[in-house]
């Protein structure tokens, strides 16, 4: 679809019955808050993602306002002890609720934006009209107001056209949008993704000319994006859409064509609404690095979840998925010391999931899946992860030295309980004789 030029004209819409707005605390907090702005002589509409998710049936999870309140006003109307400061210098508030339930309300004074020499933060601000502030915004879809109190959308980017050509677009020039923050390119494909939209031509092409330049932004916030992408079931058309853009050979610089072919392949598969599957999946069949032969695979993963800045528990949890599900090729064949333990993680339901996702992907037999499934099921947790039959303590009393041996004799005979040899304390405790 090819772009247009904007014309930056309102297109003010009753729609009163249109949005998806339900009767929550959120919403009455919201609504609350623009009351008490207008009440004060301000000018106050909701903003933004809950407008547009309104639009489109979904239930916002939260609520921002924009007004011509300057920060200063906003803190004095709802007290400091409710405000938090969090970007005054942008002109945004939050304003916290009086109960937990009512959430927060991000408050921003309507603004224009000054150069972004740092490709993620404008230099400067000025205060300015709700018109003004539409257009500094990122794309058309998240440009909108809503006036809860009149019932009307306010419309200066035509952005309800494209909700409803499906179209993610840009304001004004796309060039200059990415310009100042080189993360929204990341974002329209996210966007586009979830949605089920189509990037608007204009839009794609400044993207596929600046994809180098998403290097400029920190490692954390491309990281966070990837977590919101692909935790979402819409993950697949997000690999897809950074495919496209030439956005995914600037995250993943590493990852061979055999490996983006096999996470596309296994992407549709995923279902577990978390990231870390997907991550595997596309780190899980990269190459060798020449700088790095030396190292494991499982190693190498490590370190481009540590380039990433991933949490330790993200860390582990990719590495794990990965190795672990090469060695459930073949999971009938497993010991039971090595099957109990992966079926009795906390992650297991992630492992079955990236497994199921690779027989489908490889139009394996499902036997290895269905074989952990039934196993899963007919085995309970005490069963999978039962308490040790004897414990560091019972060696010491029979006489056992702490040496390297004493580690061997404690794994051994876990793994006999868990094999289902020995059964019973007593058994255990004979077996540890047997081995001192």
């Amino acid at each position: 679809m090819k772009g247009h030029v904007l014309r930056p004209s309102a297109t003010i819409v009753t729609m009163t019955n249109s949005l998806h707005l339900p009767d929550s605390d959120p919403n009455s907090f919201a609504l609350n808050v623009v009351h008490k702005l207008r009440s004060a002589g301000f000018e106050a509409v909701w903003a933004g993602g809950c407008v547009r998710d309104a639009l489109l049936g979904i239930v916002p999870k939260d609520y921002d306002v924009a007004t011509s309140a300057r920060p200063e006003d906003v803190i004095r109307l709802f007290g400091a002890r409710k405000t938090v400061a969090v970007g005054a210098d942008f002109g945004v508030i939050v304003v916290v609720g009086k109960h937990k339930s009512d959430g927060l309300v991000q408050v921003a004074t309507f603004r224009s934006d000054g150069n972004y020499s740092d490709g993620r933060r404008p230099d400067s601000i000025d205060f300015c009209s709700a018109e003004e502030d539409a257009l500094r915004r990122d794309f058309t879809i998240n440009g909108m107001f809503y006036d809860p109190v009149a019932g009307r959308i306010i419309d200066y980017v035509d952005g309800q056209r494209d909700l409803e050509r499906g179209v993610i677009r840009a304001i004004g020039t796309a060039e200059e949008r990415f310009k100042e923050d080189k993360l929204r390119m990341l974002r329209a494909a996210r966007f586009a993704a979830r949605f089920e939209f189509t990037l608007d031509e204009r839009t794609a092409v400044a993207i596929r000319r600046r994809a180098s330049e998403l290097k400029q932004v920190s490692i954390e916030r491309i990281a966070q994006e990837l977590r919101r992408m692909f935790a979402h079931c819409s993950r697949h058309l997000a690999l897809e859409l950074l495919e496209e853009t030439s956005l995914f050979a600037v995250i993943f610089p590493a990852t061979s064509d055999e490996g983006r072919n096999a996470a596309r392949r296994i992407m549709p598969f995923l279902s577990q609404p978390t990231f870390e599957p997907a991550v595997a999946a596309v780190l899980m069949e990269r190459l060798d690095d020449t700088a790095d032969r030396h190292k494991s695979r499982t190693a190498r993963i490590a370190t481009a979840c540590r380039e990433f800045k991933f949490s330790n528990d993200e860390t582990s949890t990719i590495c794990w998925l990965c190795d672990t599900c090469d060695r459930c090729r073949n999971p009938s064949q497993l010991p039971l010391h090595e099957l109990k333990p992966l079926l009795a993680d906390v992650r297991h339901l992630l492992l079955l999931d990236l497994i199921e996702a690779c027989v489908c992907a490889e139009q394996r037999p499902r036997c290895d899946i269905d074989f952990l499934r039934t196993y899963l099921a007919k085995t309970t947790q005490e069963a999978l992860n039962p308490p040790p039959l004897v414990t560091g303590s019972d060696l010491k009393t029979l006489g056992v030295k702490e040496s390297p041996a004493f580690s061997k004799i404690l794994r051994m005979i876990r793994e006999e309980q868990l094999d289902e040899v020995i059964l019973t304390r007593d058994e255990a405790i004979a077996r540890a004789r047997q081995l001192n």
